[in-house]
C-alpha cells in the first residue's frame, strides 16, 4: 500500500494535468454560454499556477489554445496579447538591467554605500536595506540577494570572529553560521517562477568546520539575512519594472481599459509607490532591529559597545572588495550615463504635471504620446549593442594571433539570451489575454453584476480585505499569477459600484509584493533561507507583523497622496462602459472615499 501511494505522488502531476480538465468539464457543458467557457479557462490556469502542475509560462499559453476553440477571441487577437507594449517594456527595462549587472555596476553601488553607512549594527541592517532596495528598483530582485547575502555575511564573519577573538570565554564562533548546507552548488529552485529571473546557483559551501555561534551572534544573522530578503521585495514595488506585478497592471489597465488616457505609467507609479516603499522599508528596519536586536537602541548603534578593532575589521572586508573593483571602467560609466538617461526620459515623457518631450515631440491627435516607456527601454537597450565596452582602444583578437579588433559592445545576444526571463514574457502575456477573453467573453459583465451588493461597503473597507486577501494568496502561489488573477475581477468589482477601478487594483498589486512569511513565497526569501541559520518558524515570526505593516502602510498611501496622482475621487470616463451605465461620468463618487 505503501509503494501504491508513493507511486500516486510521484506521478501526481501527470494526475493533475490528465483529471483536472476532466473534473471541470461539467461547467462548461452544463453552462453553454461563453462566460462560462471563459470561467472554465480561467479556473483551469488558476489551479495550474497554483500546484505548478506545469511550467507557469506554458500554463499562460492556453488562451492561445481554448480561447479561439471556445469562440471567445479570434487567434490573431489572442496572439497580439503576448507581445503588448507591457511586454516591450519589460523586455527592454531588462536590457538595461542585464548590463547593470553585466558590468558590475551594482555591487560597485552596494560596496559605496556600505562605506557611508559603516558597520554599527543597526545602521549596518540600514546600509543593507537601502542598498539592496535600491537595486532592487532596477535589477531582478533574485539577483540582488544573491548578490547582497553573500556580502552581508562576509562582513559578519569579520564582524563576529574578531569578538570571539577578544573573548575566549565565548569560544571560537565563526559567524559565517554554515552558510550553506552540506550539498555543495545547491540551487534554490522555481527561481524563475516568482521574480521573472533565471535559476541562479549559490556559492558553494566552505568545508572549513566552523564552531556554532552564540545566540546574539546568530539572532544577529537571522536579521541580516531578513532583511535583505525583505528589502529586495519592498524596493522592487518603488518602480514600474521593478518587479512583474506591476507591470501586470499597466498591462491589465491598458487591456480592458484602452482609453485611459495612461494612467499608470512610469512617473505616475513612481510619485505613488516610491513614498509607499520607503515608509514599509523603514518600519520593517525598525521591526527587525526590535525582533533581532532587541530595545536596547545604545547597543544596537554601536555606542561605547563595538570596540574600534571589530569595526574596523568589519570596515576592511567591504573596502578590500570595493577595492578589488579597481577604478571604474569606460564600461561602467557608459552604463551609468545610459541607465541615468533612460530614468530621466521615463520621468518626463509624460509627467502629467507639465507637457513632457513625449506629448512635444512625438503628440498623438488626441492628446498624449506616440510613444511609450517601452518605446524609451527598447531605445535605450539597443544603444548597448553598439556602444563599445571599451573607448578609445583596440583588444587582441584570440582566434588570430598578431590582429587586432575593437572591443565588444556593452551587450551582446549570448548575454542577453542568457540572462533574459523569457518565461516572464509568455506568463504576462497569458494574463493580458486572459483579462481580454473576460472581457471578450462577458464574463466581466457579469462578475460585475454579481458584485454590485459591495456598493453598501465602505471603500477603505474593501481596499483593506482585499489587500489581506492577495498578500496571503501570495505566500503560496507566484504573485504574477495572484495579480493576474485577481485584478480582472477587482477591476469588474469597481466598475459594478461605481469606484475608481485603480482605488482596488493599486493597492492588491502592491499587496501581491508582501510575500515575507515563507520560503517558498518568492525566491529571496527561498535565497536566504538556503544560506542556513534560518528557520520557517524564524521567517514567519518576522514576515507575519511585516505582513499587517504592509497592508496599513499601503492602505495610507492609497488614501491619501495617491488621490492626488490618479484622482481617485472620481469615476473616470475611461472605466464607463455597460456594466456601469448608471454611473456618472467625471463626477465624485459618493461612494469614494476623500482623501
Amino acid at each position: 500500500m505503501a509503494t501504491c501511494w508513493q507511486g500516486l505522488w510521484a506521478y501526481r502531476f501527470y494526475l493533475i494535468i490528465f483529471f483536472l480538465p476532466i473534473f471541470l468539464l461539467p461547467l462548461p457543458i452544463l453552462v453553454s454560454t461563453k462566460e462560462a467557457y471563459c470561467a472554465y479557462a480561467i479556473i483551469l490556469m488558476a489551479l495550474f499556477w497554483c500546484t505548478e502542475a506545469l511550467p507557469l509560462a506554458i500554463t499562460a499559453l492556453f488562451p492561445v489554445i481554448l480561447f479561439p476553440m471556445m469562440g471567445i477571441m479570434d487567434a490573431s487577437e489572442v496572439c497580439i496579447e503576448y507581445l503588448s507594449d507591457t511586454n516591450i517594456l519589460f523586455i527592454g527595462g531588462l536590457l538595461v538591467a542585464i548590463a547593470v549587472e553585466h558590468w558590475n555596476l551594482h555591487k560597485r553601488i552596494a560596496l559605496r554605500v556600505l562605506l557611508i553607512t559603516g558597520v554599527r549594527p543597526a545602521l549596518l541592517l540600514l546600509g543593507f536595506m537601502l542598498v539592496t532596495a535600491f537595486l532592487s528598483m532596477w535589477i531582478s530582485n533574485t539577483a540582488t540577494t544573491a548578490m547582497m547575502v553573500p556580502i552581508a555575511h562576509a562582513v559578519l564573519e569579520q564582524l563576529q570572529s574578531t569578538q570571539a577573538s577578544q573573548d575566549p570565554e565565548e569560544g571560537s564562533n565563526n559567524p559565517a553560521f554554515e552558510l550553506q548546507e552540506q550539498s555543495p552548488q545547491k540551487e534554490v529552485t522555481k527561481l524563475g517562477e516568482k521574480d521573472n529571473t533565471e535559476v541562479l546557483p549559490l556559492p558553494p559551501a566552505t568545508s572549513k568546520p566552523r564552531p556554532h555561534p552564540n545566540q546574539e551572534q546568530l539572532r544577529f544573522s537571522q536579521g541580516m539575512s531578513l532583511c535583505v530578503c525583505y528589502s529586495a521585495s519592498i524596493g522592487g514595488i518603488a518602480t514600474l519594472t521593478g518587479t512583474t506585478p506591476n507591470l501586470v497592471l499597466q498591462g491589465q489597465i491598458n487591456s480592458l481599459f484602452p482609453h485611459n488616457d495612461n494612467v499608470v505609467n512610469f512617473a505616475s507609479w513612481f510619485g505613488f509607490a516610491f513614498p509607499t516603499m520607503i515608509i514599509l522599508l523603514l518600519l520593517a528596519w525598525l521591526w527587525l532591529q526590535v525582533l533581532f536586536l532587541g530595545f536596547n537602541f545604545r547597543k544596537n548603534f554601536g555606542i561605547g559597545v563595538q570596540s574600534e578593532e571589530q569595526k574596523q575589521a568589519a570596515f576592511n572586508v567591504i573596502q578590500t572588495e570595493h577595492k578589488l573593483l579597481g577604478p571604474m571602467t569606460f564600461a561602467e560609466k557608459a552604463v551609468t550615463v545610459l541607465f541615468v538617461f533612460l530614468v530621466l526620459l521615463w520621468f518626463t515623457r509624460e509627467p502629467g504635471f507639465f507637457p513632457g518631450w513625449g506629448e512635444l515631440a512625438f503628440p498623438k491627435a488626441n492628446g498624449g504620446s506616440m510613444a511609450s516607456d517601452g518605446t524609451v527601454a527598447v531605445f535605450i537597450g539597443i544603444i548597448m549593442f553598439f556602444v563599445p565596452s571599451k573607448f578609445p582602444g583596440l583588444i587582441q583578437d584570440p582566434k588570430k594571433p598578431g590582429k587586432l579588433k575593437a572591443p565588444p559592445a556593452l551587450l551582446n545576444w549570448k548575454i542577453v539570451n542568457e540572462k533574459m526571463p523569457w518565461n516572464i514574457v509568455f506568463l504576462l502575456g497569458g494574463g493580458f489575454a486572459l483579462a481580454k477573453g473576460s472581457e471578450y467573453s462577458g464574463l466581466s459583465k457579469w462578475l460585475g453584476d454579481k458584485l454590485t451588493p459591495l456598493e453598501s461597503v465602505p471603500p477603505p473597507a474593501i481596499a483593506v480585505i482585499l489587500c489581506f486577501l492577495v498578500a496571503t494568496f501570495t505566500e503560496c502561489t507566484s504573485n504574477v499569477a495572484t495579480t493576474t488573477l485577481f485584478l480582472p475581477i477587482l477591476a469588474s468589482m469597481a466598475q459594478a459600484i461605481c469606484l475608481n477601478p485603480l482605488y482596488v487594483m493599486l493597492p492588491c498589486t502592491l499587496s501581491a509584493s508582501l510575500a515575507f512569511m515563507l520560503p517558498v513565497a518568492t525566491p529571496p526569501n527561498a535565497i536566504v533561507f538556503s544560506f542556513g541559520g534560518l528557520r520557517v518558524s524564524d521567517m514567519a515570526r518576522a514576515g507575519f507583523l511585516l505582513n499587517i505593516i504592509g497592508v496599513l502602510v499601503i492602505t495610507l498611501a492609497i488614501n491619501t497622496w495617491s488621490f492626488s496622482v490618479f484622482h481617485l475621487d472620481i469615476f473616470p470616463s475611461w472605466a464607463h462602459s455597460n456594466t456601469t451605465t448608471h454611473c456618472l461620468l467625471s463626477s465624485v463618487n459618493s461612494t469614494t472615499p476623500s482623501p
